[in-house]
């Protein structure tokens, strides 16, 4: 939350026992001690409203499916290129369904590059023209 490592809290330790003095110091421990149980029971007291309040339906959300740090974008583009499809027109059963093969299968494509569009393998990569772009 603030960045300390621990290097600096030691310096910020000392520093506070220089600045406080070692007979204030004991003081002041106590002190925040007692904020941080205050804030310990806030929050936990919080927590309790919030579940109260918002019901059984809360309850049952997965959180950690919600989370976005588990959405990766190449992941989601594959699992909805490479959904269950059935074979169409044309295309063989392994073909992967956004092939160039499937393509052309689907739409009766007769324009094929130098190589035969159709003749590509599941997971052989489409031939490339680094003069096309």
């Amino acid at each position: 939350m603030f960045d300390i490592n621990g290097g600096e809290l030691i310096v910020l330790l000392i520093v506070a026992v220089l600045v406080i003095g070692p007979e204030r110091l004991p003081a002041y421990a106590e002190q925040l001690g007692r904020w941080a149980r205050r804030a310990r029971v806030f929050l936990r007291d919080t927590k309790e409203r919030v579940d109260e309040e918002l019901g059984d339906e809360v309850r049952d959300v997965d959180w950690a499916a919600l989370d976005p740090r588990r959405y990766d974008p190449r992941r989601i583009v594959r699992e909805a290129l490479l959904d269950d499809v059935t074979p169409g027109r044309g295309e063989r059963p392994g073909a992967v369904a956004g092939s160039a093969a499937a393509y052309a299968a689907r739409n009766g494509s007769t324009t094929r590059g130098p190589r035969e569009a159709a003749d590509l393998r599941a997971g052989e990569p489409a031939p490339f023209d680094d003069e096309a772009t």
